[in-house]
This record gives C-alpha cells, structure tokens and sequence, in this order.
C-alpha cells in the first residue's frame, strides 16, 4: 500500500463559502479512481508534545501502489483542485510511506 498524508494550514480570513469549497474540494480527491481508502478532518483534541496540531484540515489517502498515487498526481479531479484552491491555504507539508 502506498500512503499520502497532506496537511494545509488555511488562511483565517476564509469565509464560509471558500471554506466549503475547500472542503468538498478534498471529499473530491477521495474518490478519485486509484484511491483505494480516504480521510480527510481537523485535528484530534489529542494534547501531547509530539503532537502538531498547528495545521487546519488533514488528508490521508491510500492507494494499492505507488502507480495508483502517480495516477492520482495526475487526475484532473487533483489537478483542479491543486491548481483552483491554492489562494485557501498558507501551507501544505506531505508525509508520503509504503506500508
């Protein structure tokens, strides 16, 4: 399996209607053909000094292989959403591993 864990910090003046946007924007990428499992949310209440809760929303998205992931890279559902929502976040940081 191969795993992509995307983290965004968005901007606070967002309003509603960007934010939702943004948000269908990333139930969109779950359902992209090659994902095989997709999760997306804001961080857990969890409170320990390992933990980094800076970040807004989280998307961990699985795939069968690593081709999956590359065809996902290259989805025109990705493609808009990476491209088309880039003005709503500050940050992104990609954790990326095989299991």
């Amino acid at each position: 399996m191969f795993v992509h864990c995307v983290y965004f910090w968005l901007k606070p003046e967002l309003d509603p209607v960007e934010k939702q946007t943004f948000l269908k924007g990333l139930d969109d990428l779950t359902k992209i053909h090659s994902v095989r499992y997709g999760w997306y949310g804001m961080p857990a209440a969890t409170n320990r000094p390992v933990i980094d809760r800076t970040y807004s929303y989280g998307l961990v998205v699985v795939f069968d292989n690593e081709a999956g992931h590359d065809a996902y890279q290259i989805d025109p559902v990705h493609t808009n959403f990476r491209v088309g929502l880039k003005d709503v976040w500050t940050n992104v940081r990609i954790h990326d591993f095989e299991t």
